[in-house]
């Protein structure tokens, strides 16, 4: 019963009993087009056959082994995220939260090789992170740090697609041992920076033997019509913090670096008891073979660009809307009043979408779709718009 469950969640009125593809189902057999998928978890929709099936095959030969002995399921997921990624080397986790505390660690001792010995992380406004001390204490969201401080010291915080802000930090610090942003801001309303400001972060770290590292959380897994979002602008991070999406709603996480970063630890500096397990590798290998045999990846940036469009075209005219943009199948409706009341049309509509800063529409529809559900995607956020009573 729910007055057994903490009350950490504002839930939606919904009692989710199955899922198939786009759809959830609940418990009287309502379906609802789910365009949240878990907040970008399920990009290969719900109760897929295939997944469903290594996940009960894996499940009868072995779920779990200690990391003290070799995993071959492991090695060969950390071969394939190192070949979609361009960089080196993996560790295994359980969540987002826990592949950002493990850059996190890697550049503090990054900086410590430096000798520096409080070493600095520089983070970026309206950025979210995750849930654990660490991670909140990078996020810029007074609402999520409230009540938990003293927070966790070593971050510095600049504005958001501004380069030259952290330019001018090198000039005044000499304790700076990482850059670590989001390609597009989710949690902070689906912003999407200018073209070239990633590859100037990645210059100026260079520059100054920084650690470039990326929270892939949410843009990773093919969401923007590239297997990760920096991947638009044609660089290499240093260190990459992945999730959601790389287990379909199975639990993995993964930090994944270049040499020069992943080679600063060493046995017992790190390590996570379900980390990597054969369940979670074995599902995450069937997710890339998936993408990759379907061409998801790149299906997300042509029904982003028919979703954006056929928005942009409706709603045109309507001047409670201040913009629509996004990338791929990661779009954002920024509105100039609270938007909250059209979550909850949107229920009665037979739709589930997600509001994020109070104003933002989240979309975060599963690569699975067709252009028959990109359209009624479409139809109904924005008749839900053009109804809405402000």
């Amino acid at each position: 019963m729910s007055q057994h469950l903490m009350n950490t969640y504002a839930r939606i009125p919904v009692r989710v009993a199955r899922g198939e593809g786009a759809w959830l189902f609940d418990e009287d057999g309502t379906r609802y087009l789910d365009t949240l998928t878990g907040i970008g978890v399920c990009s290969l929709g719900h109760a897929h056959p295939e997944i469903a099936e290594v996940i009960a095959r894996q499940a009868r030969t072995l779920v779990h082994a200690a990391n003290v002995g070799h995993i071959p399921l492991q090695e060969e997921l950390a071969g394939r995220l190192a070949e979609i990624s361009g960089l080196d080397q993996a560790f295994f986790c359980n969540s987002g939260a826990e592949a950002l505390e493990c850059c996190f660690k890697l550049a503090r001792l990054h900086g410590r090789q430096k000798g520096i010995a409080e070493p600095q992380i520089v983070v970026v406004s309206r950025s979210f992170h995750g849930r654990t001390i660490a991670c909140i204490s990078a996020t810029d969201s007074e609402k999520v740090q409230g009540g938990f401080g003293p927070l966790v010291p070593g971050f510095l915080r600049v504005p958001f697609d501004d380069a030259g802000s952290i330019a001018r930090l090198a000039d005044d610090r000499d304790d700076i041992a990482a850059v670590l942003c989001e390609p597009i801001l989710g949690e902070g309303g689906v912003v999407v920076p200018h073209d070239g400001y990633l590859a100037e972060l990645r210059r100026i770290c260079d520059q100054h033997d920084w650690l470039f590292m990326a929270d892939e959380v949410q843009t990773g897994m093919g969401k923007t019509g590239r297997w990760f979002g920096y991947q638009h602008e044609g660089i290499l991070p240093d260190v990459i913090a992945v999730a959601k999406a790389l287990g379909n709603g199975v639990p993995i996480g993964a930090c994944v670096a270049r040499d020069r970063a992943g080679n600063l630890f060493s046995p017992g500096k790190h390590g996570s008891t379900y980390g990597g397990n054969p369940l979670a590798c074995a599902t995450a290998l069937k997710v890339i073979e998936i993408m990759q045999r379907d061409r998801l990846v790149e299906r997300a940036a042509e029904l982003g660009q028919r979703i954006m469009a056929g928005l942009r075209k409706r709603l045109a005219s309507d001047d409670r809307v201040v913009e629509i943009r996004g990338r791929g199948l990661m779009i954002g409706i920024e509105t100039r009043a609270a938007c909250g009341p059209i979550r909850d049309a949107a229920l009665e509509a037979g739709m589930i979408i997600n509001v994020t800063r109070d104003n933002t529409i989240r979309l975060l529809p599963p690569l699975i779709i067709d252009d028959a559900l990109a359209d009624r995607i479409v139809d109904t956020v924005s008749n839900l718009i053009k109804a809405w009573q402000t």
